[in-house]
């Protein structure tokens, strides 16, 4: 598709995300065409911003995430670009912002198409959406609204909001976002499942004895604290990036690659996902913060940290399905702050069988998504110069010609919105159970903390603490990346 015609509006077009992520990645797909000569961009913040600064603002974007620009072709795209100053919870503003869509809609001919982006705290998501309904900025083409996590922060608080949202969008014309969804190594998994005869005829639980996701940050909460307190790492990580990937890993087979397809064997899968008990959590799950050494704050010394918060930043777990492609395979997971580098990888483990070899080791495939993007097979071999066998990586790792070809996140997936494709966004439904997982281990938690004084306390620099390495349902397991 090209030079899709549509009025876009940003809801936080101050911010950070617009500044750092959505205004390079617009241009982007504005180089390429997708986007050219009928659209329009509103961005809306409480700031007393002009039309030529925010314009500035966009130029700026750009430039720091490309190193060679045509300059001619980012004027002309940052002409598009409008300004409405605008307090969410004053309903006279969206008045303003309607009366802009529609001269902008006449001038650029956008055929009445409307895409609104959340792109500002999660605690304004419902107000935004039900003035977008009573005010009627509604467009008479079609109608897309993108939402940012964290959408809610328990099933009760994201289904207030999914109904406040419905009252001005079907689901059809929901797109909840997560960028991990765009990541080039994210989107590898179900091409790499499916199109290769090798390893889709192994993606059972007669051949992988366990999937191990791990989500590993190197920097703390920072200036994120009083964000984190209400969050943590279970709700900020897991309720969306990993249980993304889990459910890209473990479901069935779609009888196509459409949106309906693949999120219909989806939602067979969350449907069997098993909900864990209170006794489960307590051997299955382990949460702990990060300490502090000379030179650094712990969790607990950081700034709008309460001192006796029992709010993990890091968590480690458990998930299991009675369906899909890996039914009852244990599908482990850990994601924490301050660990001892930053990556992400996925770690599937073949199950060991008997052979003449009695000394050899089972089989792995592991996919890294960052720092780099990189698939490999741990397989066994024999030693050069002396008897027995030995552990060997065939790796297919990108060239720095592939790395320079994939697109950010965000560009991949607000192309999607334009086209309006679903495939790479969560479905309510989905979401639900995800959050139906989440709060089960977080009301235990709760439990618990009547009991307790402090949580697990693990050094910074390691992968976490050692309990993370009991969870495993059998003792022949363990983390493959230690």
């Amino acid at each position: 598709m090209k030079n899709i015609p549509v009025i876009m509006t940003i809801f936080g077009g101050s911010g950070d995300l617009a500044h750092r992520k959505l205004y390079p990645a617009l241009f982007n797909l504005y180089e390429q065409d997708l986007i050219k000569d009928n659209f329009a961009v509103i961005g809306t913040a409480r700031r007393p911003w002009s039309h030529d600064y925010l314009r500035e603002q966009v130029m700026d974007a750009v430039h720091e995430n490309n190193k060679e620009v045509d300059e001619n072709h980012l004027k002309q795209f940052a002409s598009h670009f409008y300004y409405q100053s605008h307090d969410v919870t004053n309903t006279e503003h969206y008045q303003a912002i309607k009366d802009l869509a529609n001269d902008l809609d006449s001038r650029y001919s956008a055929q009445g198409n409307r895409i609104f982006y959340m792109a500002m705290a999660p605690r304004f998501f419902g107000t935004i959406a039900t003035h977008i309904n009573d005010q009627k900025l509604i467009g008479s083409g079609f109608n897309r609204i993108v939402v940012e996590k964290p959408f809610g922060r328990d099933l009760a608080s994201a289904s207030e909001l999914n109904e406040e949202i419905k009252a001005s969008f079907n689901e059809n014309s929901v797109y909840r976002i997560d960028h991990y969804l765009g990541k080039e190594m994210i989107q590898n998994i179900l091409p790499m499942r499916l199109s290769n005869p090798l390893i889709k005829n192994i993606w059972s639980g007669e051949y992988i004895k366990n999937i191990q996701v791990t989500l590993a940050e190197t920097l703390g909460v920072e200036a994120r604290g009083g964000y984190y307190e209400t969050s943590g790492a279970l709700r900020d990580m897991v309720q969306n990036h990993i249980f993304q990937i889990i459910t890209l890993l473990a479901m069935g087979e779609p009888t196509a690659l459409t949106s309906e397809a693949i999120h219909a064997k989806k939602q067979e899968l969350l449907d069997s996902m098993v909900i864990p008990s209170a006794d489960e959590i307590k051997t299955a799950f382990v949460r702990a913060q990060y300490a502090g050494t000379d030179d650094t704050f712990g969790y607990l010394q950081e700034p709008n940290v309460a001192p006796d918060s029992k709010t993990e930043t890091f968590a480690a777990g458990k998930v299991k399905f009675t369906k899909g492609s890996l039914a009852n395979v244990p599908i482990y997971f850990r994601t924490g702050k301050k660990l001892r580098e930053k990556k992400n990888r996925i770690d599937i483990v073949l199950k060991h069988m008997n052979n003449l070899y009695g000394q050899a080791h089972s089989n792995n495939i592991t996919i890294i998504i960052d720092p780099k993007s990189e698939i490999y097979f741990t397989i066994n071999g024999k030693r050069i110069s002396e008897p027995g066998i030995r552990r060997e990586n065939l790796a297919y790792e990108f060239s720095d010609y592939e790395n320079s070809l994939v697109p950010d996140g965000y560009e991949r997936l607000l192309h999607d919105v334009f086209v309006g494709d679903q495939t790479n966004f969560t479905h309510w439904s989905e979401l639900a159970k995800f959050w139906e997982f989440i709060d089960a281990v977080e009301d235990a938690w709760q439990g618990e903390n009547k009991t307790i004084d402090k949580l697990i306390q693990y050094p910074q620099g390691k992968l976490g603490p050692k309990q993370a390495s009991e969870i495993f349902e059998t003792p022949t397991e363990r983390w493959i990346y230690e």
